[in-house]
């Protein structure tokens, strides 16, 4: 599932990045530190490899 934004995609990265051991699990913040439990290597992996081009900074809540 691609990312629908560029924070979407960030915190994927930064998830994806704890989830394989490059980052500490205590440093995440935010919706990362709920992507690391909820979600496969793959599917961060997928969100977070989403180009950046043409999508918005933050996606609506609607």
């Amino acid at each position: 599932m691609p990312a629908k934004s560029k924070a979407q995609q960030m915190a994927a990265g930064a998830a994806l990045a704890a989830k394989c051991g490059e980052k500490k699990k205590n440093e995440l913040k935010g919706a990362s530190k709920s992507m690391v439990k909820s979600m496969s290597k793959k599917e961060l992996h997928d969100m977070a490899s989403t180009k950046r081009k043409g999508k918005v900074e933050h996606a609506s809540k609607s």
